[in-house]
Parts: structure tokens; C-alpha cells; sequence
């Protein structure tokens, strides 16, 4: 690290679990953020003000005005925008000294394939059930960390799926890709601005922990977040045997 890096990090250096070993690998990481939008937003943020080095944006929509008030990387300036060059744009004004790539894309398991394997830890901050079981299965076939989370209302949830063990669940071992499901819209429900901004920030710090190797990470649990009284419930999670995706792995 140069001088102007270890000033800037310099409050993470001061962490015994980070150091400047952590913080060096910090620099050195590659992540895969898929949804430039409510839990995106943060995540990228704090993703980006960590330092670390690479960060892969993954969104195909545009800036909306609807989207304000609660996407916090974007701005009135920047409606009709496409989202990850809004969102770059607020990333490198924090940390010009990381390197942002966008993929203006829908995400697809063909096109997150190499993404995928480029990265050292994915987020899931996409909004849609299609997508994230696509982020799953390449996640499973890549055998790479997966930092997922999702908020609709004022209810939220967030785990981890470390896949480079064999014994982890993975996101279909407990919600199956063949299973009926009801698309729940923020456009039609709607989703109280703070409960993403909660979530896509537990995700850069798990993400985070994951990379620097420290603490415990929420692989093997479900936190779900109730808005309504800020209590939170935990669910251990177990492999399924016969998992469609990642039975045999």
C-alpha cells in the first residue's frame, strides 16, 4: 500500500481482525454485484469506500424517478441513466483509486458463467426469483461464495451460501427453482427505503469478511429482518440431499 492507501484505510488497519493483511487482500479482490438498485446501492457504496479493488456491476435498467427513494447510489441529475453507470459514477467519486466494470445486461446463468468465475465473492442484490436461482447455479458451478439478500415491504432477508465447502447449502436447497412463485414487486407492494439500505450494507460487510477471512459469516443461516418491531429471527440451514442444483457437487 501506498501512503495515500494506508490513510484512507487507516481506519480499518486499526482493526486487529483486518490489519493490513486483511486490508491488502481487501484491495486485491475481485466481487460480482448483481443489481445496481435498492440492495445494490449500499452495498456497492460500502464495497467501493472499503477499497476493494474490482468490483463487476450487473444491471440492464435505467435510472428511474420511482427508484429515488430508496436507490441511494443514483440521483435526480441522473434519471434515465443506465443504472450501473449511475451507480459507477457515485462509487468512484468515493474511491477513484478502484476499478469499476459494468455489464449492462440482464443476467442470464450463460452470461453470469465467466463473471462468476472471475470473482472471489458474489451478491445477489438482484429483485427477482429468476435471478437469483441463475446466480445460484453459477455460483454452484463455480464453487464461489454467495452473499444473498432480498426486502419487499418491511420484511427482509439475507444469507450466505459459502460454496466452497461441500457441506453448504446452497439459495435452491431451500428455495426450490421448481417451485410455483409468486413475484412480489416493490412497484406493486412496495418497500420501506430503509429495510435495503439494512441488508445491501449486512452484505458488503459479510462480503467483506468473507475476503479479509475473519469473524463469522452468516453461511449456514437465514436472518429474516421484521421492519415492523426491528426484531430478527435466525433459521439454520442444511444441505438438501437431493437438491436439484447442487446434489453431487
Amino acid at each position: 500500500m501506498n501512503d495515500d492507501q494506508l490513510l484512507r484505510y487507516s481506519r480499518h488497519i486499526m482493526l486487529e481482525e483486518i490489519g493490513i493483511e486483511g486490508q491488502e487482500r481487501i484491495l486485491a479482490a475481485r466481487v460480482l454485484v448483481v443489481g445496481a438498485g435498492g440492495l445494490g446501492s449500499p452495498a456497492a457504496l460500502f464495497l467501493a469506500s472499503a477499497g476493494v479493488g474490482r468490483i463487476t456491476l450487473v444491471d440492464d435498467d435505467v435510472v428511474d424517478l420511482t427508484n429515488l427513494q430508496r436507490q441511494i447510489a443514483h440521483t435526480t441529475a441522473r434519471v434515465g441513466q443506465a443504472k450501473v453507470d449511475s451507480c459507477a459514477s457515485a462509487m468512484l467519486a468515493i474511491n477513484p483509486g478502484i476499478e469499476v466494470v459494468r455489464v449492462r445486461e440482464r443476467a442470464t446463468r450463460a452470461s453470469l458463467a465467466p463473471l462468476v468465475q472471475a470473482a472471489d465473492v458474489v451478491l445477489d442484490c438482484s429483485d427477482n426469483y429468476a435471478t437469483r436461482h441463475a446466480i445460484n447455479a453459477a455460483c454452484v458451478a463455480a464453487r464461489k461464495p454467495l452473499v444473498a439478500g432480498s426486502a419487499i415491504r418491511l420484511d427482509a432477508q439475507i444469507a450466505v451460501y459459502d460454496l466452497r465447502h461441500a457441506d453448504a447449502p446452497c439459495y435452491a436447497c431451500l428455495f426450490s427453482p421448481h417451485a410455483a412463485f409468486e413475484e412480489a414487486a416493490c412497484a406493486t407492494l412496495g418497500v420501506f427505503a430503509p429495510m435495503v439500505g439494512i441488508i445491501g450494507s449486512m452484505q458488503a460487510a459479510e462480503a467483506l469478511k468473507l475476503i479479509a477471512n475473519f469473524g463469522q459469516t452468516l453461511s449456514g443461516r437465514l436472518l429474516m429482518l421484521d421492519g415492523r418491531s426491528m426484531r430478527w429471527t435466525e433459521m439454520a440451514l442444511a444441505r438438501e440431499p437431493g437438491c436439484s442444483v447442487c446434489a453431487g457437487r
